[in-house]
């Protein structure tokens, strides 16, 4: 890891991945990844556009390029923080992405440029909850906390750039899922639920959600994902998705 002035120079995906982060503002976690390998490759048309939602670091797309070249993706990320941005786009040409992956400033509190209904798919790592205790550093402080927009309004605002019957892909406190499933509530259907646990014996941390617009299919919860092992080592399912970059349907 390469300290120069204000980012560091990382990898995901076992080197796979470089990635620019701030040295003291918001880092990728592993919730990035996960989210990343639930778009599945054998689902998603080749072409297709997608939309990643509170970009942050770029971690999510940058990982989902590298699974689904391919498919020839044409990747938008969108983030209030303009530093971010900055990084996440030169993150981009370092991983020779930059001709179908681009990140854009935008508060999507006050609109976006973008088209409604123009994506096929959207992921998003929302901020965790506005009730969070904030943090001192403001880089961390927007990644994690709402500021006066909730996740209901930020799952709406997803929900608006898809096309009908296009996925919305979610990761987020497991406490979070029924905030989660109200802004769903007749506006996607077909939902997965997918809760995450550190160990087994532990309560879900975090909950993943998977649906499609604008249809009424029966809601679903998936087999549990352990990311640990007992003696702490990553289970086998967490090693295939962080270490080797596969999809978590594959």
């Amino acid at each position: 890891m390469k300290k120069e002035n204000s980012y560091t120079n990382d990898y995901l995906l076992d080197r796979q991945i470089k990635i620019l982060q701030p040295v003291d503002g918001y880092r990728a976690s592993t919730d990035a990844v996960f989210l990343s390998s639930l778009v599945d490759g054998k689902k998603i048309k080749e072409n297709a556009a997608v939309l990643d939602v509170g970009s942050g670091t770029g971690a999510v797309s940058l990982c989902l390029a590298a699974r689904l070249s391919e498919k020839k993706l044409k990747i938008t990320g969108l983030d209030i923080q303009a530093d971010l941005v900055k990084l996440s786009n030169q993150s981009s040409v370092a991983n020779g992405f930059a001709d179908f992956l681009h990140y854009e400033y935008a508060d999507i509190r006050n609109g976006v440029s973008l088209v409604p209904g123009s994506f096929d798919v959207v992921i998003t790592n929302p901020p965790y909850s506005d009730h969070d205790m904030p943090s001192p550093n403001t880089g961390k402080q927007l990644a994690h906390n709402l500021q006066n927009f909730s996740l209901f309004e930020w799952l709406v605002f997803c929900l608006k750039m898809l096309k009908p019957k296009g996925e919305v892909f979610v990761i987020n406190r497991a406490e979070a899922v029924n905030e989660i499933l109200a802004a769903l509530h007749n506006r996607a259907g077909e939902v997965r639920l997918l809760p995450i646990y550190s160990k087994s014996g532990r309560e879900a941390k975090r909950i993943a959600v998977i649906a499609k617009k604008g249809t009424r299919g029966i809601t679903r919860i998936l087999p549990p994902f352990y990311v640990h092992n007992e003696d702490g080592s990553y289970a086998e399912t967490a090693e295939k998705i962080l270490r080797k970059g596969c999809g978590y349907f594959d």
